[in-house]
């Protein structure tokens, strides 16, 4: 292949707005706010796993104390009836001292359930700090979330702003070059990340690798206007004053 010699050495403007364009498509994918995200995402799964612990904690002794208040209720009722039945006199002796014990027996009943009721509440009460303490970290890691997706998206923009004025510049360099040129430096860049490169001291700008005497004797039979390639990495190199060829 033939290519005017000024043609080729604009392959690397070109490539230098391809590798500035990889650049930016690297950037991207590596911005740290990705990777922070991603922890932020684990910790808020883990905080919410969490929060569900400490709920169902709280309700399990909300319904534990319902039912003790219910039983306290119970006991109350109860003696609020034999209580009445005692203040009426009314029955046989023997029935009336069996309703004294059982009062006796119910305030103690009373006093136990509401014993136990008063230390539930207490266990409530710790339970429901607990559970406070993670919804609040869950609504600060949620709001870290949301200025971190912020500042990605601001970067994101501004990545996709550098990558549409490269395009812009791109598109009118490679209509102005040879298609064919143009269509084999593309098809080196697809396969090695970089289509062409500087010949520069007898080393290769691509593979960085320097070239054999063969090869240089090569190259020098060579006219100017042919297009010549790495013989290890097969990018197109580019002949230029400092070429000393």
């Amino acid at each position: 292949m033939k290519a005017d010699p000024q043609v080729q050495r604009r392959l690397l403007d070109l490539q230098a707005i391809d590798t500035n364009l990889a650049q930016l498509a690297h950037r991207r994918r590596s911005l740290p706010e990705r990777a922070e995200l991603e922890s932020l995402a684990r910790e808020l799964s883990s905080l919410e796993d969490e929060r569900v612990r400490a709920q169902v904690a709280v309700d399990d002794l909300d319904r534990d104390i319902a039912r003790l208040e219910k039983d306290v209720e119970q006991v109350r009722a109860r003696k609020e009836k034999d209580q009445n039945r005692l203040a009426a006199g009314t029955g046989p002796a023997r029935e009336l001292e069996a309703l004294q014990h059982e009062l006796v027996s119910l305030n103690r009943r009373q006093g136990d359930l509401e014993d136990a009721e008063l230390e539930l509440m207490e266990q409530r009460e710790t339970a429901q700090g607990v559970l406070d303490g993670v919804e609040q970290r869950l609504a600060e890691t949620r709001d870290k979330r949301a200025a971190t997706e912020q500042r990605r998206d601001q970067a994101m923009a501004e990545i996709a702003k550098e990558e549409e004025f490269k395009r812009g510049a791109r598109q009118p360099l490679a209509a102005d070059l040879p298609s064919d040129l143009v269509n084999l430096y593309d098809k080196i860049r697809e396969d090695t990340g970089l289509g062409a490169a500087l010949l520069s001291a007898g080393r290769c700008g691509g593979c960085r690798l320097e070239l054999s005497g063969a090869d240089l004797a090569r190259i020098r039979k060579t006219a100017p206007d042919d297009v010549v390639r790495c013989e290890d990495c097969r990018r197109i190199m580019v002949r230029t004053n400092e070429s000393g060829l």
